[in-house]
């Protein structure tokens, strides 16, 4: 059974119950969220015992802001639609990931999901297939660089993408000069106080290899396949890790049903589990395998 089959054969009142957004659910997530990155972000600024041992968590809840950016995208944490565009823009700031510019990006990612020459996130390149380029990926260079490129060529007008509507150019060039604007604001500081270096640069820097192998595990190694239910990878993990990406680990849930919010996920996951065709074992597992796939098998972009 494919996604679409799935889907179809679900009664249209467990679909509605599913699709219930709720803005209480995501208020209660977020908040549990920014107290962790407020007890982070204070302890490391007053120099608590043991301070440094606080900059890897406080970077792995600023990078895995991503995963609430990218639910922002499908309007699904909040139901009030406004709470999803400010939650998404201000997610923009610490990981320089210009939201509406991302949105479109998104949008076009689930168009053609795993699609070697058309999915976006591979733009027509394989994924890593050789230790060397999985170190560099996983490092976050090829990421910084390519929000680095994306903010200066949105700041000067230069949009080029066929997933970018000609309307929203503008909207786009502003948002980039605006985030730019920021960080111009925040090395200055570091000339006052290196304040925002050990509670944002150098934690999301450490961060950045965690949230690769995570995003990783989402498509790698999956069939370029219409099937979202066999092109994308449920990976099987702690409430812990489920809480940090928003529940984005049922990934191949999300991309064949992306209307569900967060909350109702793991609903949702018991209808598909029996049907899912790509899963893993934890990211330990995932990494095993990818790493065993890479060493006797050339991963390829036809190969996922």
């Amino acid at each position: 059974m494919d996604h679409r089959t799935l889907i179809a054969a679900l009664p249209a009142e467990t679909k509605f119950a599913l699709m219930a957004r709720s803005d209480s659910a995501g208020l209660r997530h977020l908040g549990v969220y920014g107290l962790a990155l407020a007890v982070g972000t204070i302890g490391i600024l007053l120099l608590v015992p043991l301070w440094p041992l606080l900059i890897l968590p406080q970077g792995l809840f600023l990078v895995f802001l991503f995963t609430l950016s990218h639910e922002c995208t499908h309007q699904t944490p909040f139901k009030t639609r406004w709470l999803n565009e400010v939650v998404g823009h201000a997610c923009a700031l610490p990981i320089a990931l210009p939201f509406i510019w991302f949105r479109y990006f998104h949008l076009a990612h689930h168009k053609w999901t795993n699609d070697p020459k058309r999915d976006p996130e591979l733009a027509g390149k394989p994924r890593p297939d050789s230790w060397p380029s999985l170190l560099a990926y996983l490092s976050g260079w090829f990421y910084w660089r390519a929000m680095a490129q994306v903010l200066v060529r949105n700041a000067f007008g230069r949009f080029d993408a066929p997933y970018l509507p000609q309307r929203q150019y503008a909207v786009m060039q502003r948002e980039a000069r605006f985030l730019l604007g920021i960080y111009a604001l925040a090395a200055l500081s570091l000339l006052v106080t290196p304040a925002l270096f050990w509670v944002w640069i150098l934690p999301v820097l450490i961060g950045q290899p965690f949230l690769r192998l995570y995003l990783l595990a989402e498509h790698g190694l999956c069939p370029p396949v219409a099937d979202m239910l066999e092109n994308s990878r449920t990976t099987f993990t702690t409430r812990a890790v489920r809480f940090l990406a928003w529940n984005m680990p049922y990934h191949a849930e999300h991309h064949a049903f992306p209307n569900v919010p967060f909350h109702k996920l793991p609903e949702f996951h018991t209808l598909t589990r029996a049907y899912l065709k790509s899963t893993s074992e934890g990211y330990s597992g995932f990494a095993t395998t990818y790493a065993r796939a890479m060493n006797h098998d050339p991963i390829h972009p036809s190969s996922g």
